[in-house]
């Protein structure tokens, strides 16, 4: 795993746990990754936290380093998030995001509260929810937004339709975009920058 082990209060009950995957097996997909966190989340399943662990811990501190974190820090960091990853399973919902963009943002929060740490600043807080219903009108609005995005997002080809729902809708940084996908980041960026004029030249016609 690159160095990196799981947190020393999983690490025995994953000891003895069976074999993943075997070296030439090709990583799992969205919805592989999405079933192992909920079977993490429900049952508590070491053995697919030890799947989760393999695949994200490396990519997770691959990212921290391009942020800018040192070696130690960087694994420290990424040691944080994956036990983040046990502890907060129960708030995963695949309906909302994948599971590498769940992980990631956990790890885009750690990396700032590194940093804060760092500089001799208190993490910072939790966001609160505000409960604020929109009015009728602009949720009518609101929808039908959406549905020209979507529409349009239709129109992509595959692979640029999941780097915008990554960058946009999700927020991912590119750096993690690019670890996510296997891709070089110069190739994100471009993409990102088609799709985008794609969009765009697509909402305007149906303007």
């Amino acid at each position: 795993m690159n160095g990196l082990n799981p947190h020393p209060r999983l690490a025995h009950g994953l000891a003895n746990t069976a074999p993943v995957s075997t070296l030439d097996a090709p990583p799992p997909d969205a919805a592989a990754l999405a079933a192992l966190v909920l079977r993490v989340s429900q049952t508590r399943d070491r053995t697919a936290y030890a799947a989760l662990f393999k695949h994200f811990a490396p990519r997770v501190k691959a990212y921290l380093r391009r942020a800018g974190l040192e070696g130690a820090e960087a694994e420290e960091v990424t040691q944080d998030v994956m036990l983040s990853l046990w502890r907060k399973a129960g708030g995963f919902d695949p309906a909302i995001a994948s599971a590498a963009t769940w992980i990631f943002a956990i790890a885009r929060n750690a990396r700032i509260d590194a940093a804060r740490k760092r500089r001799g600043l208190p993490a910072a807080p939790e966001p609160e929810e505000e409960d604020h219903t929109p009015s009728a009108e602009t949720l009518t609005l609101t929808l039908e937004r959406e549905a020209l995005v979507r529409t349009a997002l239709g129109a992509l080809s595959a692979e640029q339709q999941q780097i915008m729902r990554l960058s946009f809708f999700s927020e991912t940084p590119h750096a993690a975009i690019a670890d996510t996908l296997n891709l070089p980041l110069g190739t994100v960026k471009s993409r990102i920058r088609l799709g985008l004029a794609r969009l765009r030249a697509a909402l305007e016609d149906k303007a």
